[in-house]
């Protein structure tokens, strides 16, 4: 009985959390962590203001809503570097895979990706391990609106 009502409740928490917190890879409790080393420059704070993580820094763009954003396209923040909204205007936009490539190395990646040898990014931080990555992505996205459907 015990273990039919644990298996229920996890259940319903697993049905709670939004649907791209379920998908991600990484470890959200890791990933808090790990944010600390991004709250220099970015912020976690929902439509109303609230700062769920970081210090409401505005060096780069807010990261709430990020899972699923265009690329260089957060209206509030207008120190976007060239090359990303270049990336945006692709219809480039955020997931895990790309994400955890982009913090890895933003140089490399918007050249990659640009194919442009002359992309430069403005986020000079480099996360270089991919697990941690991960678990920042999983920690973004548990505290993000599931992004919209794309039809």
């Amino acid at each position: 009985m015990k273990a039919k009502l644990t298996g229920l409740a996890l259940g319903a928490l697993m049905m709670a959390l939004p649907a791209q917190a379920q998908d991600a890879t990484g470890d959200v409790e890791a990933g808090a962590k790990v944010f600390a080393k991004c709250q220099t420059c970015h912020v976690i704070a929902d439509a109303e203001g609230k700062v769920l993580a970081g210090k409401n820094s505005k060096t780069g763009p807010n990261l709430f809503g990020l899972p699923g954003r265009v690329a260089g396209t957060y209206a509030e923040f207008g120190g976007y570097g060239e090359s990303i909204k270049a990336l945006g205007a692709t219809g480039f936009a955020w997931d895990e895979a790309n994400f955890v490539e982009y913090v890895a190395d933003p140089a490399k990646f918007l050249k990659a990706k640009l194919d442009d040898k002359g992309a430069k990014s403005k986020m000079s931080f480099k996360l270089g391990k991919e697990e941690d990555a991960k678990n920042v992505w999983a920690f973004i996205q548990s505290l993000s609106p599931a992004p919209a459907a794309t039809n």
